[in-house]
C-alpha cells in the first residue's frame, strides 16, 4: 500500500462570470490600453482616446469612467510607479504584456478615486489573466495591490515632495527658469483638476449667470462645475466656445480690427480664429492638418463665424502680406500639463529642441506675411523659454525691422504679474487665484506682440 498512487483530490470549482460580462472590466481594459499606448507610442491621450474608445463600444459612463482613470494615472504617474517599485522586491518582471498598465490603472483608482479596493483589485486581476503575458504574475499583481489599499493613507502622507509627479527634467528646466519656489508652485498647479473656461461672443456676465460661472478679469468665463459641454444653454446656438483663459490672451493681444486681413497661422482647433472673425477680421485660418481643420470649419459653422481656410505647411505657404499675423506654434505644451497631464510623460529636452528650431521657421514665414507696419503675435503654450523668451531675442537680433509692442496691465485684465520685464506676456499655471484651488490657475503661455518698422 505504500507504494500505490496516492489518489488527488477532486479540483475545486468555482463559477466565474465571463470576463466579457464583467460589469465594469471593458472600462479598465480600455484605461490600461490608453496608458500603455501613450507611453509606448509618446501619442496625445486625446487623440488616443478618440481612436481607440469606438473599438471598446463602452456606454458613456464607462467610457468616462475610462478616461478619467487614465488621466488621474497620467496627473499622478510619479506617486502611483513610486508605490508599486517600492513593492516589487525584485523590480518589474520582464516579458509581462500589460502588467504595468494594468497595475498602474488599479493603483489609481486605489490611492486617488475613491474606487472601493476589492472592485479595483478583483477587476485587476481578472484583467491580468486575459493575457498570457501578465497571467504568470497574477500573484505578484494581487498582493501589490492588496499592499498598496491597505498603505494607502501612510502612501499619500509620504509623497509630499511637490516634484513627485514631475519628470527631472522637467522640474530642473523650471528651476533654471523660474526658481526654486516658482518651478514648486507650477508643479503643485498641475495637481489639481483643471478648470472650464468659456469664450463668449458677447455679455460675459450674463452668460456667468446663466451657467454658473465667473466673469475672469481678462473676460473669460469659468464655470464653477465640469458638465457635459452640449447640454449647457448657448452651446448649440453658438453663443460660446471652449477656451482657456489664458489661451484667449494672444488673439486679444492682436487688437484686430473690423475689415483687417489677419492670417492666423497654425490655427487649428480654431478658438484664435473664432475670436478673430467676432472682432470682425477678415481671417486666413491655416493649418497642415485636414481633420483639425475639419474640426476647426465645424466649430465655425456652430458659432455662425466664417474664415477662410487653408490646407497648408504655414512655413512654405505664400500669400500677400497681411495687416496682422497670429502665430500659435507647435511646442511641447508643458504649459497645459495640467490640463493634458500625458504631455509631461511624452514629451523630452529632445522634442524640445526640435519644436524650437520648428518655431524658428515659422516665426520667419510668419515675418515674411507681416506687412510693413503690421503687427505679429507670437505665442507657445509652452513653460520652456527656449520656446518662448529665447526664441523671441534671437528673432529680434536677427531682424531689425521688428520691434516690441510692450502689452501693458490693462490689456490682460490688470495681471501685471503676467507680463514680464521685457513687456511680453507669460502666464504660470499657479497665477490667477481663485475661489478654490480647482478654480484657480490657468495655462501657462508666453506670447510677443511685434510690429514689423
Amino acid at each position: 500500500m505504500a507504494n500505490q498512487k496516492q489518489k488527488q483530490p477532486e479540483p475545486v470549482v468555482v463559477a466565474v462570470q465571463p470576463a466579457e460580462n464583467v460589469p465594469g472590466l471593458p472600462a479598465r481594459r480600455l484605461a490600461a490600453a490608453l496608458i500603455d499606448e501613450v507611453l509606448r507610442a509618446g501619442t496625445a491621450l486625446d487623440e488616443t482616446y478618440e481612436r481607440m474608445a469606438p473599438s471598446f463600444s463602452l456606454d458613456a459612463a464607462d467610457a468616462a469612467l475610462a478616461r478619467a482613470i487614465a488621466i488621474t494615472s497620467f496627473r499622478k504617474l510619479g506617486t502611483i510607479q513610486n508605490a508599486i517599485n517600492d513593492r516589487l522586491e525584485r523590480g518589474s518582471p520582464r516579458n509581462s504584456g500589460p502588467f504595468e498598465p494594468i497595475l498602474a490603472a488599479a493603483a489609481a483608482q486605489i490611492l486617488f478615486l475613491g474606487v472601493p479596493d476589492h472592485a479595483a483589485v478583483d477587476l485587476a486581476v481578472r484583467h491580468l489573466h486575459e493575457d498570457a503575458r501578465s497571467s504568470r504574475y497574477v500573484a505578484l499583481g494581487n498582493a501589490i495591490l492588496r499592499r498598496l489599499a491597505r498603505e494607502r493613507e501612510a502612501i499619500l502622507a509620504e509623497a509630499v515632495d511637490p516634484f513627485e509627479d514631475t519628470p527631472p527634467w522637467l522640474a530642473e528646466s523650471w528651476r533654471t527658469a523660474y526658481g526654486e519656489d516658482v518651478a514648486a508652485a507650477i508643479a503643485k498647479a498641475h495637481a489639481e483638476e483643471p478648470p472650464l473656461d468659456i469664450t463668449v461672443k458677447s455679455d460675459a456676465a450674463g452668460w456667468a449667470e446663466k451657467l454658473d460661472g465667473i466673469v475672469l478679469p481678462t473676460g473669460s468665463v469659468r464655470l464653477r462645475e465640469r458638465v457635459p459641454v452640449p447640454s449647457l444653454p448657448g452651446f448649440t446656438e453658438g453663443e460660446w466656445w471652449v477656451q482657456d483663459a489664458a489661451a484667449a490672451l494672444p488673439a486679444l493681444l492682436l487688437q484686430a480690427k473690423p475689415g483687417e486681413r489677419i492670417a492666423d497661422l497654425c490655427a487649428a482647433p480654431g478658438g484664435k480664429t473664432a475670436q478673430l472673425a467676432a472682432m470682425g477680421a477678415d481671417v486666413t485660418a491655416v493649418d497642415r492638418s485636414g481633420p483639425r481643420l475639419r474640426r476647426l470649419r465645424a466649430n465655425l459653422e456652430r458659432l455662425g463665424l466664417s474664415a477662410e481656410i487653408v490646407t497648408a505647411d504655414a512655413v512654405t505657404w505664400q500669400a500677400e502680406p497681411f495687416d496682422a499675423v497670429l502665430l500659435d506654434a507647435p511646442c511641447s505644451a508643458t504649459g497645459t500639463i495640467r490640463r493634458h497631464p500625458d504631455v509631461a510623460w511624452t514629451k523630452s529636452e529632445e522634442d524640445r529642441e526640435r519644436l524650437a528650431a520648428l518655431q524658428a521657421r515659422l516665426l520667419e514665414a510668419a515675418a515674411r506675411l507681416t506687412k510693413p507696419g503690421g503687427r505679429l503675435v507670437y505665442c507657445t503654450c509652452s513653460l520652456e523659454p527656449e520656446e518662448g523668451e529665447r526664441q523671441v531675442e534671437t528673432f529680434l537680433a536677427e531682424h531689425p525691422d521688428f520691434a516690441r509692442s510692450p502689452i501693458r496691465p490693462e490689456e490682460v485684465g490688470g495681471l501685471s504679474e503676467a507680463i514680464d520685464a521685457n513687456g511680453d506676456l507669460r502666464t504660470l499655471p499657479h497665477q490667477l487665484k481663485g475661489e478654490t484651488p480647482r478654480l484657480s490657475g490657468w495655462t501657462g503661455f508666453y506670447a510677443t506682440r511685434l510690429i514689423r518698422l
